[in-house]
């Protein structure tokens, strides 16, 4: 995960046109949305403005553009809003529109841009968190569709288009960032084939189509108001596509997206996967436990939540006392069965007094993870000072750790423990940590 904060608009910004397949005109209004908001649409034409997620789960079709509903409400073509504030490095906004597709500008996402940057963006407090791809995830289709997710320390696609029988093949490769994505990629539009243009508009598609919204290729020729801003602007475009739609999972990734013969159907299908794929990797790690105020009790089940230490060195049984957010008592019940009995010393065993302290630093740590900003954390050891030990600890003996917090600054964290058998003390120390994400 990335240690950059999320960032926001940095306040409204509106812009007018015409739909490209519906054909109505439109009002599309971008806001600042709080942080882990995500994208999402607002139709503010509709009674009770209903609001509609980014989320690849809403997905309803994708045939030319990609269209989400909730319900009987829909918002289509979202690829290139949603392309251009990914690109531009925007986490969180609220795209409010009174009819339901984004005005279709010039094709490309160049007009979303200008209006990102007409109003500029704002850092956030909490941290953008970024899934590092470590294995690749493949998508391959009947028709020669590929899309490949190989690990990358940044953001990169590599688009390979093919058009029908092999038509202007193009590549485009490039990492992703506001400043790539603002040269490289905004700028190329949307394009289609003549041969397709009559089963879209019978479809009641591209209504608000025009040479100066689209890009017409007919056999070998290029119909368009404008000369192609790049040799290989087929594929940019198609680049654009693939961000916004990959976007739809719900998580920036560092990894290089591999693709051959994209669109909007393969994409989407990759988010879906996406998706799939980072619930499976965040469900390994241990969910938050909420650990009581007071004499609440901890059974072993509960400390192994939070703790991450198992047999043989756990050295919790049990925590039975929580005193405020300072205080913490565990207990260990000490046997023969303990594995460093049979070398510690053979015929007079005799716990390691390492353990002891060890047995502190967990009983430290379940103290610690109890402050809501620390859960999901583990506890490093930093240094052990002012440590005595007093008297044996042998098997049969119920171990005490009391723990108490002598100073907490930010990830840093001071302990004073002590052990006791019989209400004995048979150690002390005070411990130092540094508290870190699993």
């Amino acid at each position: 995960m990335s240690a950059a904060v999320q960032h926001t608009l940095a306040g409204s910004a509106t812009l007018e046109g015409t739909s490209l397949h519906t054909g109505q005109k439109v009002t599309l209004t971008i806001k600042p949305a709080p942080e882990g908001h995500g994208f999402k649409f607002r139709r503010i034409d509709l009674p009770d403005q209903p609001f509609i997620n980014a989320d690849v789960d809403k997905v309803q079709t994708v045939e030319r553009a990609t269209t989400l509903a909730e319900g009987s409400v829909k918002v289509h073509t979202v690829e290139h809003i949603i392309s251009a504030l990914a690109g531009m490095g925007v986490d969180n906004a609220l795209i409010e529109m009174d009819a339901n597709e984004p005005p279709i500008g010039d094709g490309s996402s160049r007009p979303f841009v200008e209006l990102i940057k007409k109003v500029g963006t704002l850092a956030q407090s909490l941290p953008r968190r970024v899934w590092e791809i470590r294995e690749p995830i493949h998508q391959e289709m009947g028709d020669g569709t590929i899309i490949t997710i190989v690990p990358c320390k940044t953001f990169k696609v590599s688009v390979t288009n093919v058009g029908p029988d092999g038509r202007f093949t193009q590549y485009f490769s490039t990492e992703v960032n506001p400043t790539t994505y603002e040269k490289e990629i905004c700028a190329a539009r949307t394009f289609v084939y003549y041969e397709d243009v009559k089963p879209l508009l019978d479809k009641g598609l591209i209504k608000g189509g025009s040479l100066e919204s689209a890009i017409v290729i007919r056999g070998e020729e290029i119909m368009s108001k404008e000369a192609l801003r790049f040799n290989n602007e087929f594929a940019r475009h198609k680049a654009l596509d693939l961000i916004g739609d990959l976007m739809l999972a719900g998580v920036k990734i560092l990894g290089h997206v591999i693709a051959v013969k994209p669109g909007h159907g393969p994409n989407t299908m990759m988010a879906a996967k996406l998706k799939t794929e980072y619930a499976r990797m965040r469900s390994m790690v241990p969910a938050p436990v909420s650990i009581p105020d007071g004499e609440s009790v901890l059974d072993i089940n509960e400390v192994m939540k939070i703790l991450p230490h198992r047999y043989p060195f756990l050295m919790v049984d049990r925590i039975v006392d929580c005193l405020g957010d300072s205080k913490c008592t565990g207990m260990k019940n000490i046997t023969i069965n303990e594995p460093y009995f049979a070398g510690h010393f053979p015929g007079h065993p005799i716990m390691p007094g390492v353990l002891q302290l060890e047995a502190m630093a967990q009983v430290s740590s379940v103290l610690m993870l109890r402050k809501p900003e620390n859960a999901g954390k583990i506890g490093y050891f930093m240094s052990a000072d002012s440590v005595k030990w007093r008297r044996p600890v042998l098997p049969g003996d119920t171990l005490f750790i009391e723990t108490e917090i002598i100073k907490m600054r930010g990830a840093i964290g001071q302990t004073r423990c002590r052990c006791l058998v019989n209400g004995e003390v048979v150690s002390e120390a005070e411990l130092k940590f540094a508290l870190m994400d699993r």
